[in-house]
């Protein structure tokens, strides 16, 4: 089931997409995509409904119809850094001996075809194709052979970094990772039954046409379910959270020599079950 918020920005409603790419409104049985909604008996019910049965929404989604980021009321975006062994080689830093987790502000959330805003004063914005985990239930110390019980689903994340701000400036990585419209998210929440195996799942990013990241899930050092119980013992995890689970090689920084966004790009991305994002680049 692929589930997705459409409209507005700040004015989206929940939706789901039929077999048929046609978005069906579910505002008259959820308020949104958030919370409560994400809760294994609601999108149990979800999926119950036979999708004619809901009125069609005007317009393609990406095309005519804009999507709004894949999941409402997000509390906390949580990231993991350095979670994939051939991306860490070209950082020229080790394999970290526990995942690293850092934060993007929840203000950084965007929809997945909305613009990417380069911050004044970046000379190192860079892009980053990352499967996202949308927690369903919440729940602290959480058991890792029960961890897949409390997702909702999965969906693209573009983990736009500032590496000058994350990097070379006091302070954590934080200060290069939450500027506003770092963080594209969607364009749908796909279900785990329908996502299947999440651990062999091709994902890719290109710039202006050429492809700069072709990897895969497969290569991912600290896997879905340890995250979850991983981040459960620092922080109580709650419905609506993402988990943003690192990127593979061939990031800007990556490149010889590196390569960063600088303003008039298109980015373009995605993840096999999980749907494609088309930023612009645009300075802030």
């Amino acid at each position: 089931m692929k589930l997705l918020r459409y409209g507005p920005s700040g004015q989206e409603k929940p939706g789901l997409l039929d077999e048929d790419g046609i978005v069906r409104d579910l505002s008259q049985l959820i308020p949104d995509l958030s919370g409560d909604a994400l809760a294994p008996d609601s999108l149990k019910k979800i999926a119950a409904i036979d999708p004619q049965s809901l009125p069609a929404v005007p317009g393609t989604a990406q095309g005519d119809l804009r999507l709004g980021p894949c999941v409402g009321a997000t509390g906390k975006f949580i990231c993991i850094g350095l979670n994939y062994a051939d991306h860490a080689e070209e950082s020229g830093l080790d394999v970290p001996p526990e995942p690293v987790i850092f934060n993007k502000w929840t203000s950084a959330i965007v929809g997945p075809d909305d613009d990417v805003q380069i911050p004044r004063g970046s000379v190192k914005t860079d892009w980053e194709v990352e499967l996202g985990v949308i927690i369903g239930t919440g729940g602290s110390y959480i058991e890792e052979p029960d961890a897949l019980n409390h997702v909702a689903g999965f969906c693209v994340v573009n983990d736009v970094s500032e590496r000058e701000f994350q990097i070379e400036r006091a302070g954590t990585w934080d200060k290069g990772k939450g500027c506003d419209t770092f963080g594209p998210t969607g364009p749908w929440l796909v279900t785990p039954d329908e996502v299947g195996d999440y651990d062999n799942l091709k994902m890719w990013c290109e710039v202006d046409g050429h492809r700069y990241q072709d990897g895969s899930t497969a290569t991912m050092v600290y896997k879905v379910p340890h995250l979850i119980s991983y981040c459960s013992r620092f922080m109580s995890l709650q419905p609506g959270d993402i988990i943003s689970t690192g990127t593979p090689p061939g990031v800007g920084m990556g490149q010889t020599p590196p390569v960063y966004l600088k303003g008039g790009e298109v980015m373009r991305l995605g993840i096999d079950k999980l749907g494609v994002q088309t930023q612009k680049v645009r300075p802030a």
